[in-house]
C-alpha cells in the first residue's frame, strides 16, 4: 500500500471529473445532455481500452458472470449521468457539485433497504445532517422551502440534479452487488459501453451538430473522463477507501475556483454553508466505516486459532 500515492491520484481523478464537468457545462446551454453522455461515454472507451490492454486485462478481465447486473448498474449510471449534465444548465457548478454529494449519504439508506446492510445511529444521524446540508443549498431554488419566488428554471435544475444524486446512489448499490463477482475492469467498461449505447435513445429527442469548438470540446471531455476513470481506480489500487474517500470533496474547492474564474459564478454564504454541512457528514459516515472496519478486523484476528 500507498498511502500518499493513492491520494494523489485521487485528488487528480477529482481534478479531471470537475474539469470535464467545466465543459459539459460550457456546452450544456446548446448540446443536449444524452448527446453529451455519449460523447463522455464513447470517447472513454479507447482510453480505458489502451490502460486496460497495458495491464494486461484486456480483454481477460471483461469476462463477466452477472451481465444483468452491469446492465442495472449502466441504466442507473447512465441517468445520473445526464440528469447531472443536464442540470450544469441551470444552476451553477459549486452548487450542482454540492447537491450531488447527497448520492453517498442517499447510498446508505438504499443499501439498508436493498442489500439488508445494517445502519445505527450513528450513521443514520450523519445522514440526517447531510440531507439538511442538502436542504440549505436546495432553500433558495425550492418556493416550498424558501418561501420566496425563485426563478422556475432554477428550481428545475435544482430537481435534476437532485434526480442524478439518487441515481447515483442506486448506481452505486448495483456496483457493491458486483464487486462480488466482477472484476474491476469488467464493472468500468461494460459502464461505458452501456452508458454509450443508453444515450443513443436520445438520438430523436434533439440532437444537434456541434461547431467545431463545441465538438472538441466535447470529444476531450470524454477522453479527460476516461483519464480520470483510471486515476480514481488505481488510487483504490494504492490505499484504503477509507484514506482516500474523503478527497472527493477537494471538488468543491475546484468547483468554487472554476465557477468563479471560468463562469462568473459567486457563491452565496448559504450554499457554502449548506455545503459544509454535507461534507461534515460524508467525512462522518467515512470515519464510522473505517471504525467498523477496524473492528470487524480485529474480531476476525481474535477468532483465527493461533499457533
Amino acid at each position: 500500500m500507498r498511502p500518499l500515492r493513492g491520494i494523489l491520484l485521487k485528488l487528480v481523478s477529482v481534478l479531471i471529473f470537475i474539469v470535464m464537468s467545466s465543459m459539459i457545462k460550457s456546452t450544456a446551454h446548446h448540446v443536449p445532455a444524452g448527446e453529451a453522455v455519449f460523447f463522455r461515454s464513447f470517447f472513454a472507451m479507447p482510453v480505458i481500452v489502451v490502460w486496460l490492454t497495458l495491464r494486461r486485462e484486456f480483454p481477460g478481465g471483461l469476462r463477466s458472470a452477472n451481465p444483468i447486473g452491469h446492465v442495472w448498474r449502466g441504466m442507473m449510471g447512465t441517468l445520473a449521468m445526464g440528469l447531472g449534465f443536464a442540470g450544469l444548465a441551470y444552476l451553477p457548478l459549486p452548487e450542482v457539485t454540492a447537491i450531488g454529494y447527497a448520492a453517498p449519504l442517499l447510498t446508505v439508506i438504499f443499501a439498508a433497504m436493498f442489500l439488508g446492510e445494517e445502519v445505527r445511529l450513528f450513521r443514520i444521524t450523519a445522514v440526517g445532517l447531510g440531507l439538511t446540508g442538502v436542504l440549505i443549498v436546495l432553500g433558495p431554488r425550492l418556493t416550498v422551502i424558501s418561501g420566496e419566488v425563485s426563478g422556475h428554471r432554477e428550481a428545475f435544475g435544482a430537481m435534476l440534479v437532485l434526480g442524478g444524486a439518487v441515481f447515483a446512489a442506486l448506481a452505486q448499490v448495483f456496483v457493491r452487488k458486483l464487486i462480488l463477482t466482477e472484476q474491476t475492469p469488467a464493472i468500468v467498461f461494460w459502464f461505458s459501453l452501456t452508458a454509450t449505447v443508453l444515450s443513443l435513445i436520445t438520438l430523436p429527442f434533439g440532437w444537434v451538430v456541434p461547431g467545431p469548438k463545441e465538438a472538441a470540446i466535447l470529444v476531450a471531455a470524454g477522453v479527460l473522463g476516461g483519464f480520470g476513470q483510471i486515476f480514481l481506480t488505481s488510487s483504490y489500487r494504492d490505499a484504503d477507501a477509507s484514506v482516500v474517500a474523503p478527497f472527493d470533496y477537494a471538488s468543491m474547492l475546484f468547483a468554487l475556483a472554476i465557477g468563479y474564474y471560468v463562469f462568473d459564478e459567486v457563491p452565496t454564504w448559504q450554499m457554502l454553508g449548506g455545503a459544509a454541512l454535507v461534507v461534515s457528514a460524508g467525512c462522518l459516515i467515512i470515519w464510522r466505516e473505517r471504525e467498523l472496519g477496524l473492528e470487524r478486523a480485529k474480531a476476525r484476528k481474535a477468532m483465527t486459532p493461533q499457533g
